[in-house]
């Protein structure tokens, strides 16, 4: 065994019997507490009618005054008769000073007691140190929760992106600062639901549990029904169900919620996400890129403050009006290859295998467009881009261009390299959506587990009648990441889904 291994195992020996005599001593404390009948469990409240932020923010007019406020005790420094503080609650942190002649030799015998992490009710008076620090003159304090598992000792250095992804709650913490990411998340939502309210848009809540997964090409999760003895599905999107509710009368309607995809993960993919969908009747695909860009726009206003943000080193430009493309010829300016001069199967596998792109050997022209779009496409999109009129292979929800079958009247909206939001003039032509949905069964049984089942109540709403209709949903988290400057979805989910600690 070398010296380094050895003075390794040494230093690993001694940090689990230290934590082991932390976690003892904090027991100890606890049972002290409950001893001299101060079992901080016991409390069910406190009175904290202000907030350490609000003082620092407002000095002058709470320089004096009496306070109350409760938090997490973050750091001690102790000088004999005196002590400070460092509590930290929902608003930020503040220093408490406190003094054997203010608060008493019993209460100041418990002072010295306190561990780093515990939480506390104090009662005290607001001033300035002599070093200029804003700090509460502490006259009385409670134990209000004891804590007995210990904080990383470098309370700004919780830097292990797996360990604060796995216990957020130290990470909120220890990194206060994260706690931003999630306001400004709430805002998004918060802004989104105003501003669809504010043009007539109904909130609406459908199923998550499906009899058949549909509404997108993705692989669902399944779980079982005991009553009913039947295989469900939890929903990979609310399209179908949310435009059962126009055919119903319903003009303007929108869902806020969760979608869960038994796919892969990634810094741009979680297994459950949060989607918004909406539908609007008597509008297309066109109308949705109008509604999508001032929903954008207006949230990164009211949220950021302007449309000029930055997003990991580059600068994006909200600014209206954003650039609008067709597949088409998006895959001709970046890879060169003109499909407008394609017009075989066989002709469009060429031209992949040229560009080094596997393709099926089946892979029909507009699989293979759609296919060099995502190689050599995407990836520039750095700037707001709508990309218009994809191809009816991975479109089978969208109405058919009248000029040109092979493709739908869809648009994907890109931004930072990756989509955003995705949209339609909708498929309300029930023939048509029953002959695409039959050649969906066919893909998924010659083995494509994320084809659209047959879905015949859907097509019997269709039968009674669906109005044009343009629908669009985007990714919330997605938005979040761009909006926070946050390089993974994971940074913006408070729990994401992680591989339990074997």
């Amino acid at each position: 065994m070398s010296s380094d291994t050895h003075n390794e195992n040494i230093n690993n020996s001694e940090n689990i019997q230290n934590i082991s005599e932390i976690l003892q001593a904090r027991r100890q404390k606890l049972d002290d507490l409950k001893q001299n009948n101060k079992y901080p469990f016991d409390i069910t409240t406190f009175d904290a009618t202000d907030h350490a932020q609000t003082i620092i923010d407002d000095f002058d007019n709470f320089e004096g005054k009496k306070v109350s406020l409760a938090g997490r005790i973050m750091s001690k420094r102790g000088m004999g008769k005196a002590s400070f503080c460092d509590l930290l609650d929902g608003s930020g942190r503040i220093q408490l000073y406190i003094s054997i002649n203010d608060v008493g030799e019993d209460t100041y015998a418990e002072v010295k007691k306190l561990d780093i992490g515990d939480i506390v009710g104090i009662n005290g008076e607001v001033f300035r140190t002599h070093k200029g620090e804003i700090s509460i003159k502490t006259f009385e304090l409670t134990i209000l929760s004891k804590s007995l598992q210990p904080l990383p000792e470098k309370f700004h250095g919780l830097t292990d992106v797996d360990i604060r992804y796995r216990k957020r709650y130290i990470d909120l913490i220890v990194n206060p600062d994260i706690k931003q990411t999630f306001i400004k998340r709430s805002k998004i939502i918060t802004e989104t639901r105003n501003f669809l309210d504010s043009l007539g848009f109904l909130e609406v809540e459908t199923p998550i549990l499906n009899t058949i997964p549909g509404g997108a090409a993705a692989r669902p999760f399944i779980t079982h029904h005991n009553t009913l003895d039947i295989d469900m599905y939890l929903r990979i999107a609310t399209e179908l169900h949310l435009k059962r509710l126009v055919v119903g009368g319903f003009e303007r309607v929108y869902e806020l919620g969760r979608i869960f995809r038994n796919e892969g993960m990634s810094v741009k993919h979680n297994p459950e996400f949060t989607t918004v969908e909406l539908y609007q009747a008597y509008t297309d695909y066109k109308g949705m890129m109008d509604l999508t860009e001032s929903l954008i726009t207006t949230v990164a206003n009211k949220v950021c403050g302007g449309l000029k943000i930055t997003y990991q080193g580059e600068e994006i430009d909200l600014t209206p009006n954003w650039q609008r493309i067709t597949m088409i010829d998006a895959v001709k300016k970046y890879s060169g290859v003109d499909f407008n001069n394609i017009t075989t199967d066989e002709q469009a596998q060429a031209a992949a295998k040229e560009l080094h792109i596997e393709v099926p050997k089946n892979a029909t022209w507009g699989s293979v467009l759609n296919e060099i779009f995502e190689e050599k496409v995407e990836s520039e999109l750095l700037q707001p881009t709508f990309v218009i009129d994809y191809p009816i292979e991975v479109s089978p929800l969208a109405k058919k261009k009248k000029d040109d079958p092979r493709l739908t009247e869809r648009f994907e909206l890109f931004i930072t390299r990756r989509e955003i939001a995705n949209a339609f003039s909708e498929l309300n032509d029930p023939i048509d959506q029953k002959e695409r949905f039959l050649e969906q069964v066919k893909a998924r049984a010659a083995g494509d587990d994320e084809a659209n089942m047959m879905d015949e109540d859907f097509i019997e709403a269709l039968e009674i009648g669906l109005p044009p209709t343009g629908g669009m949903g985007f990714g919330v988290d997605r938005l979040a990441m761009l909006l926070t400057d946050s390089p993974s979805i994971r940074d913006v989910l408070l729990f994401p889904t992680m591989k339990p600690i074997s």
